[in-house]
């Protein structure tokens, strides 16, 4: 009988360590819906992600910028980075979902102006990341609450690159598919 009670309390503690360490959604309710009512329309897919992970870079710079929120920063800009590079992966997912798939002329023009859209975005998410890291030599606050996230912004800066070099590779082949296509026609 002690036995038993024992695997109970045993079985208790092991699935309330695998609850707390669950992971949390990096989008919110309403961006999840959003995603779901364009989840056939490449284009407005990947721009929305995009504008997703921009949100999570503003809102480090808001509040790097905010003076009354220095109370556990460093933990939150490492849960924005945390939820910065899921939406990245998401991205990279997006791509190669979309592209993968036999797409009809109207969704091919839409999944190039995506493709186009996550280049541009991570030109400017590039910047905002390194002026992050950046931060760290000149301030002295940075300095300490970079522990808290610094390999999470390193994750997020090869996520980065992945989704940029991904993006780069999907644009080349389609101007590759353009220039066959017109060599076929002469």
């Amino acid at each position: 009988m002690q036995t038993a009670k024992k695997l109970i309390v045993i079985l208790i503690l092991l699935l309330t360590i695998a609850g707390a360490t669950r992971r949390r959604d990096p989008l919110t309710e309403a961006e999840t819906d959003k995603l779901r009512e364009v989840a056939l329309e490449p284009y407005k897919r990947l721009k929305l992600l995009v504008e997703f992970a921009e949100a999570r870079l503003v809102a480090i710079d808001q509040m790097r910028s905010d003076p009354k929120l220095t109370e556990g920063r460093g933990k939150k800009i490492h849960d924005l980075l945390e939820d910065f590079t899921a939406i990245l992966d998401e991205i990279n997912s997006n791509l190669d979902m979309y592209a993968g798939r036999p797409l009809n002329k109207d969704d091919k023009k839409d999944f190039r102006k995506g493709v186009k859209a996550v280049i541009e975005a991570a030109d400017k998410f590039e910047l905002k990341l390194r002026t992050l890291k950046s931060a760290v030599d000149t301030d002295p606050q940075a300095k300490t609450e970079s522990q808290d996230y610094h390999y999470v912004l390193q994750d997020a800066e090869d996520a980065l690159k992945s989704s940029a070099d991904v993006a780069r590779e999907y644009m080349n082949d389609k101007d590759q598919d353009k220039e066959k296509v017109g060599q076929k026609k002469k």
